[in-house]
């Protein structure tokens, strides 16, 4: 337990409680100073920043060229402001924890934390952070409890129980290997393993909350309702996968009171969470966050965006400037029962990656995401799944609830999609005991397969 590291985390959440009060003046005011600060530190010590916004270091944040994840790995050695520092070295350190089975809450040459996506959206991305930094990464995860209102302390410790991925260069393994102290005790479960040993567990460690997948909240619900768990935690909070509003109202259903729908990112750390109203508010004290369409142009509130720029206030060894994120997202405005002026963060539809473009009798269709949450998410009692594969689609359903069948399934998936335009697409539905995951444990709703040349 690195106790210096907890001490920073707990300061830094007294001082932030304080900026709850802020109003949108104040918070703005904020933003520029430290953006400045931001821009200031990248230009000294990243020379790929110095060439990337060549002649654009006094323009406004919105004039200059987003970045993409591929452009800041293949760059990485310049964009890092810490002299001889570079991604082979990082990646060899993430593979020996890896293969290893080393402390990834232990700084890597005593200096530095770091994580790694799982590559499901293009290039794999690294990223790293100081001691300063990874104390901010961690205090603005433990926001979300707060903002939650379920207390912590020396006398009350806050037993947290993780149900997601057990990948040691996760961004979750790092989190709670850093924070894994007498005052956050935490049970870290992998979402796949059986279903019986996590409910056990469960039972066994009675958590004060419990985190996880969707995916894996969803069917943990189930048996919370058939009564094989009996656990009563004070709050449910769901992380890194889309919560369906038919997921959140079994969560509820199960534990009586609606989740926590926390909206994070390895390289940003927190970017939003509910209040005790299930209001999102965006953490802009710690980042701007710019919806914006296809073509990089900002989009209004009320409007979700195609993708979603990201600039990390505090970011410093490796600077996050307009770092582009495929996530689409609607901004909502300012002003909650709770106090807060932080803008609300009304909803998040997913990535682009989400969208599947079918064959269509005039063109592709683009067929969103929500179009199968309208029919399965009722139906597979456990979860589902959407694989596009040559020459169609293949439907995964986690259980079959009640009054369904696969053929009425078949022939409703068939139906929406022929009323959406789509032609010639091959449908299977097919009863499963797994979902297909990612390498980091995720289910994803949809998951498109580009065709063979």
């Amino acid at each position: 337990m690195d106790l210096a590291l907890i001490a920073r985390v707990l300061f830094l959440r007294a001082a932030w409680r304080r900026r709850d009060r802020w109003d949108p003046a104040r918070i703005a005011t904020h933003q520029d100073h430290a953006l400045r600060e931001l821009r200031r530190a990248a230009y000294a010590g990243s020379e790929f920043y110095r060439r990337h916004h060549v002649g654009l270091h006094d323009a406004p944040l919105d004039q200059l060229p987003p970045v993409t994840k591929a452009e800041l790995m293949e760059h990485f050695d310049e964009a890092v402001t810490a002299p001889g520092l570079s991604l082979a070295e990082l990646e060899a350190h993430l593979r020996s924890l890896t293969e290893g089975g080393g402390d990834p809450g232990l700084p890597w040459k005593g200096r530095w934390w770091a994580a790694a996506t799982a590559g499901t959206t293009g290039r794999r991305g690294t990223f790293v952070w100081d001691r300063t930094e990874w104390a901010t990464v961690l205090a603005s995860y433990a926001r979300a409890n707060d903002w939650a209102g379920i207390s912590a302390g020396l006398t009350r410790p806050l037993k947290m129980a993780l149900v997601s991925s057990r990948v040691p260069t996760h961004q979750s393994a790092v989190v709670g290997a850093s924070l894994r102290s007498r005052l956050v005790p935490t049970l870290r479960l992998d979402v796949t393993d059986p279903m019986q040993e996590t409910v056990a567990a469960l039972n066994r460690f009675q958590p004060r909350i419990l985190v996880g997948y969707a995916s894996a909240l969803k069917p943990l619900a189930a048996e919370q309702r058939a009564g094989r768990l009996n656990i009563a935690p004070e709050g449910v909070m769901s992380a890194s996968e889309v919560l369906s509003p038919h997921t959140a109202s079994e969560l509820e259903a199960a534990w009586g009171s609606a989740p926590f729908d926390v909206y994070a990112a390895t390289e940003t750390a927190g970017i939003a969470s509910p209040c005790i109203y299930r209001n999102r508010h965006v953490y802009e004290d710690l980042l701007i966050i710019e919806p914006v369409d296809q073509a990089g142009n900002p989009v209004p509130a009320g409007t979700t965006g195609a993708k979603l720029l990201v600039t990390v206030l505090f970011s410093r060894t490796l600077p996050l400037i307009r770092y582009e994120m495929s996530d689409t997202v609607r901004l909502g405005g300012r002003g909650c029962p709770c106090g807060r002026s932080f803008t609300v963060l009304e909803d998040i539809e997913g990535r682009i990656e989400d969208i599947l473009h079918l064959p269509g009798r005039q063109g592709p269709v683009s067929i969103h995401p929500i179009v199968f949450h309208h029919l399965l998410d009722e139906a597979g009692s456990a979860g589902w799944q959407v694989i596009q594969e040559p020459p169609g689609l293949r439907v995964l359903l986690a259980g079959l609830a009640p009054g369904a069948s696969i053929e009425g399934v078949r022939a409703a998936v068939i139906g929406a999609l022929n009323e959406a335009g789509v032609v010639e697409t091959r449908v299977d539905v097919q009863l499963t005991d797994h979902l297909e995951r990612t390498a980091l444990g995720k289910a994803p709703f949809v998951r498109g397969i580009a065709p063979p040349h």
